[in-house]
């Protein structure tokens, strides 16, 4: 979709705001946190830069470096930051490329010159990663000329912008070299898997784009992986796609353009249930909370495919309309907006506010995919088939609520008789302890804080819900009890604000069949209460794995990791480690004192920065595509020692 503009990209194109200030006293403010997420905060940046210039027409390709050192690299072959002298009053003189790289504030996408169309528009990118960085150096290839600047920490100019020779064989473009300062990073070490899944999504966002990560450092593949994808979003679709089971092989992809904006959607029907399927992009940066063009896309879809059904005689006249989550069953779609001024709700812009957006997106919707089913009406069958078969679902769903409902009079009566229910009734100090087994219950009940702590034991496995409609999920006895006990309904009748604890907290034995039972209950709350995760309202409570005696104090060490730091901080260390039983064989005051007590323990926050790759993660592996799932635990082994569960 990229098409080359016609503006131009020199100094003028640079505004300055305001100079670079307490970024490195407050790095949250700016990036997030100073943990791991934060660290890739660092290079997401400076690879939405050159990402920029690709959604301009000026890039075709991204290198992206993981240094021996631990410093990253980024390469693009983009026009270059410009490197002529500032015109703005409170620059003037200074060389452009100095500007962008030590001004908070200061780039190419404030006054639409530079870039028609961008996703960083706050302009705090690359100097806020010199200001947290120890040392940053940048190359600019411009007119056969290789020019080079570089700063040392806080981003104080350590050499100044000089010619270095001719550029390589023509090249043009960028190069910034970046080294995270470990004094203000908690750990520099970076995730592989999170930086690839990132680029991966970049790729598939800008058909024909290419992506390219290696890892040089000690331990790690050296080997590049590349990312291009010359369908585009289509390609996103079936890789979302590659472990279910399509309704039909083709996906529907189009796409409109009118002034300054433009979409491209692409979609596709599975045989499976989850009625969440739907990721939206504005500008590549992924709206997480949807927005207008999210609205405009669902509203269309219920009305053409419903206008279809009546035509077909797929639904009669007495028929009651197929509502939007009967349709939206089984289907993935893939939405990116691009326009020249995005209004983001949110400083994580995580919602598009463009109301224009919402209508270009309707009126695509209403006439492209209208004419798609015209011109597929066997694929269009089917696709209806499955909303009213979903229709019928959703009619015995809510009979089989409603029979819950009277058979527990939960207006009436109290909660199940499993839940252990704490005194509590303000949800902000209320937790959740959903625990495996029955003597496990039994433990945490005794270990609990009555007046804030519930107790829930689940017994066995839970359904899994990825494999089962919402009827059938209904008649399960412990998804009655949670969604009974959460009190906010489910799937589409959930509602955040009736949530009874803010803290859902999941407490299983560290062994294979505690960590399926957590992924079961994962699946469930991402498929059925989303919203109960996209609040942060789920953990996963972290019990040690051993525990030692120091003097007269006994110490708990939470895993392997924390074990192998002891051992080298404690060398020597003479007593015994003792490996802890399951939950269940643990003392009640033990496990209270390691696991549930606010003041001592640990939780592991459960998030979706991601939803499209949770929802492929969740797919493959609670889904029914066996050689799906066994690929992608072969080839993510390597890094399990990153997996949060």
């Amino acid at each position: 979709m990229a098409q080359t503009t016609d503006t131009t990209y020199d100094a003028s194109s640079i505004t300055a705001l305001e100079g670079l200030e307490h970024v490195r006293k407050r790095p949250g403010m700016y990036i997030g946190s100073t943990g791991v997420g934060g660290l890739h905060h660092l290079v997401y940046e400076v690879v939405d830069n050159a990402v920029d210039e690709a959604m301009a027409g000026h890039c075709t390709r991204i290198d992206v470096t993981i240094l021996p050192d631990g410093g990253c690299e980024v390469v693009d072959n983009g026009r270059g930051i410009p490197i002529d002298p500032m015109k703005d009053p409170k620059l003037k003189g200074m060389p452009a490329v100095q500007a962008v790289l030590s001004q908070l504030n200061t780039g190419g996408k404030f006054d639409g010159n530079g870039y028609k169309v961008s996703g960083g528009l706050h302009g705090v990118g690359v100097s806020v990663v010199n200001a947290l960085s120890s040392r940053l150096e940048c190359e600019v290839d411009r007119d056969d000329v290789r020019h080079h600047i570089s700063f040392h920490k806080g981003g104080k100019v350590d050499a100044k912008l000089s010619k270095v020779g001719k550029a390589p064989r023509g090249r043009r473009g960028t190069t910034i070299r970046f080294w995270p300062d470990p004094t203000i990073f908690e750990s520099t070490e970076y995730r592989a898997q999170a930086l690839l899944e990132r680029f991966q999504m970049m790729a598939f966002l800008n058909r024909g784009l290419e992506i390219r990560f290696t890892d040089q450092r000690e331990g790690h593949d050296h080997e590049t992986v590349v990312f291009r994808y010359a369908g585009g979003i289509t390609d996103f679709v079936k890789h979302i796609n590659q472990s279910k089971e399509p309704l039909f092989r083709q996906v529907v992809h189009f796409e409109h353009s009118e002034e300054n904006q433009e979409v491209e959607i692409a979609l596709q029907w599975s045989t499976g249930y989850n009625s969440d399927g739907i990721h939206s992009f504005a500008n590549g940066i992924n709206t997480v909370e949807g927005g207008m063009h999210v609205e405009g896309f669902k509203k269309a879809l219920t009305n053409v495919v419903n206008k279809y059904a009546r035509l077909a005689k797929q639904l009669k006249d007495n028929d009651e309309n197929l509502a939007g989550e009967d349709i939206r069953e089984g289907l993935t779609a893939v939405i990116s907006a691009r326009l020249a001024e995005p209004q983001f709700e949110g400083q994580t812009k995580g919602k598009l506010g463009n109301v224009t957006m919402r209508s270009l997106v309707e009126r695509a919707t209403n006439d492209k995919l209208t004419e798609w089913l015209e011109q597929h009406p066997t694929e269009a069958r089917k696709a209806v088939a499955k909303a009213v078969q979903a229709q019928r679902a959703r009619f015995a769903a809510r009979k089989a609520r409603e029979a819950t409902r009277r058979k527990s009079a939960l207006e009436g009566a109290g909660m199940p008789d499993k839940l252990k229910d704490c005194s509590s009734r303000k949800p902000e100090e209320s937790e959740l302890f959903i625990v495996e087994g029955d003597s496990a219950g039994g433990s945490a009940i005794q270990a609990r804080d009555p007046r804030t702590q519930a107790i829930l034991p689940i017994r066995g496995k839970i359904l899994n819900v990825e494999r089962a409609r919402i009827d059938q999920m209904l008649k399960n006895a412990e998804i009655q009890t949670l969604i009974t006990a959460i009190g906010a309904g489910v799937g589409s009748d959930f509602d955040p604000a009736k949530i009874r604890y803010h803290k859902v907290i999941i407490m299983c034995d560290a062994d294979v069949d505690g960590s399926h039972i957590r992924t079961l209950l994962l699946t469930f709350f991402f498929r059925q209460m989303k919203e109960l995760v996209e609040h942060n309202h789920v953990y996963i409570a972290q019990p040690p794995l051993y525990s030692t005696v120091v003097g007269k104090e006994k110490i708990y060490l939470k895993d392997d990791g924390a074990l192998a730091r002891f051992r080298a901080e404690h060398p020597n260390h003479t007593k015994e480690f003792q490996r802890l039983k399951g939950l269940g064989e643990m003392d009640w005051d033990e496990l209270g004192e390691t696991t549930m007590d606010a003041d001592r323990r640990t939780l592991l926050q459960v998030s979706v920065e991601q939803a499209a790759i949770a929802d492929e993660v969740f797919a493959i592996l609670m889904g029914e595509n066996v050689e799906a799932r066994k690929h992608f635990i072969q080839a993510n082994a390597k890094d399990v020692r990153f997996l949060d569960i």
